[in-house]
């Protein structure tokens, strides 16, 4: 009845507010319950939904009034072009990744994982605890929480073999994430202007914090089984670069997982180069067929900057990433941490550290595995079947994407423009190229909601690459 009241209440003032003057002010409140027969609440109600309506607009201790009609127009910021100047670097847009979504889309294109992936009741349970504790209230150090500096080191350590001295919790500092790692880690070892070697396709976050960086990006090719190791090495001599990113565990866009040799091969370069190796570990909890392990357990002279993030496999809420480094190296990564954001929050840290210490966090990887190896097979057999002129250079053995290779002749904007209008979003792959792409790839995302959709959302990628 209330609900009734209140509609006839919005309706009734809506025809006396078309015809009113603006800034004419409404009756009051007791006025209004007299003439519609309605309680207080019903009518403070009603005039609630004329104010969210944008109606009327409520002035507390005066009264509530028809809203006076602001007439549009163009707003001049041309003065910000000679106040800005031309920018230091020339910033990417965010990928496609990142895009947000309604809920009736196929969305093949996010970089996160789906919501029945986390581990949601250890994250809620964790929240819970850590705002009962000190961390709600207090700072952190800036290289962050002992226990969990000690956790990251823990976990670095335990993969390293016999002869090779693990990191100490004093190595490690915690980020906000490992956006914020890549960009500390260009500024501190690389440096404005120098060169930075990648893998070509690469992370387009890595593309991103190098451009913020000022930093100077050489493309090295890359492919299914990771990077060409002579091209390397020719890079190397011919850039002078101090540092190479890359991603040697399922690498984001092409699954990659290096082979042990070729790992051996690449520290060997970059160690005779006097180098680093950046190595972004993002996929450490998102193995299928096979366990990652890092190159930088095989390690201990300081050549590897080691990356890991929790944020995919945790919560996207919880951006808590930390970086491994050694000697000077680390000390500069740690003033360049400081200065960006000086310390991370304690609460976030908690959280994470407390869910990566359940024993439950062990048995949801285990399950995590097999979903992942469902979607990815479903995602797979949806492809051959619907887009046949679709080629998969390689299985991943772990990670959340696919990496596929369209004809030559795609028409790659126009292939998405497509797919969106039918209600498939997908992710163009020349973002992940920090040069000219080398051919029309898409990064399909297996990981998204409703996988019970891939075979739709395929026939529908098949249909718009026929059309052309």
């Amino acid at each position: 009845m209330n609900n009734d009241s209140s509609s006839r209440i919005v309706a009734g003032l809506s025809e006396w507010i078309a015809t009113a003057a603006p800034g004419a002010k409404l009756p009051s409140t007791r006025t209004l319950v007299a003439r519609y027969g309605a309680s207080p609440v019903t009518v403070q109600k009603a005039l609630r939904t004329l104010v969210a309506q944008g109606s009327v607009e409520s002035r507390p201790g005066v009264g509530t009034f028809v809203r006076a009609v602001r007439v549009a127009r163009p707003n001049d910021y041309g003065w910000q072009t000679a106040a800005l100047g031309t920018p230091p670097h020339r910033i990417p847009q965010l990928s496609t990744a990142l895009r947000t979504f309604p809920n009736d889309v196929i969305a093949l294109h996010s970089g996160y994982p789906d919501r029945d992936l986390l581990p949601e009741r250890l994250v809620r349970a964790a929240f819970t605890r850590a705002a009962r504790g000190d961390a709600a209230v207090s700072r952190p150090p800036s290289a962050g929480l002992p226990e969990l500096q000690a956790w990251f080191a823990t976990e670095l350590g335990s993969a390293m073999p016999v002869g090779v001295a693990p990191p100490a919790p004093s190595d490690v500092v915690v980020v906000p994430g490992s956006q914020s790692g890549l960009n500390s880690a260009f500024r501190a070892v690389v440096g404005e202007g120098r060169p930075l070697l990648v893998e070509s396709p690469t992370y387009w976050g890595a593309i991103l914090a190098a451009a913020s960086a000022g930093v100077r990006v050489v493309p090295v090719p890359s492919g299914a089984d990771g990077p060409d190791p002579d091209e390397l090495a020719r890079a190397f001599e011919q850039t002078g670069a101090r540092a190479f990113y890359a991603q040697p565990n399922f690498a984001n866009p092409t699954g990659a997982r290096w082979a042990p040799d070729l790992a051996a091969r690449v520290l060997d370069t970059v160690s005779r180069h006097g180098a680093f190796l950046i190595e972004d570990d993002w996929a450490h909890d998102f193995g299928i067929a096979a366990d990652p392990v890092p190159i930088a357990a095989r390690d201990d002279s300081g050549h590897i900057i080691y990356l890991r993030s929790l944020t995919k496999s945790v919560s996207p809420a919880v951006r808590i990433a930390a970086i491994v480094a050694r000697g000077p190296a680390r000390e500069r990564i740690l003033a360049d941490a400081q200065a960006e954001s000086m310390y991370v929050s304690g609460m976030l840290q908690a959280v994470a550290l407390d869910v990566v210490t359940q024993p439950a966090w062990r048995t949801h990887l285990r399950n995590l595995r097999q979903q992942l190896a469902a979607r990815r097979d479903l995602l797979v057999d949806a492809l051959r079947e619907h887009v046949p002129a679709a080629r998969l250079e390689a299985l991943p053995q772990g990670g959340l994407n696919l990496w596929v290779r369209l004809p030559d002749a795609t028409d790659l904007p126009r292939l998405v423009r497509d797919c969106e209008s039918a209600g498939v979003l997908i992710a163009p792959g020349g973002e992940w190229f920090p040069a000219e792409p080398t051919g029309a790839y898409l990064r399909l995302n297996y990981s998204g909601p409703n996988p019970g959709a891939f075979p739709d959302g395929a026939r529908v990628i098949g249909q718009a690459l026929a059309a052309q």
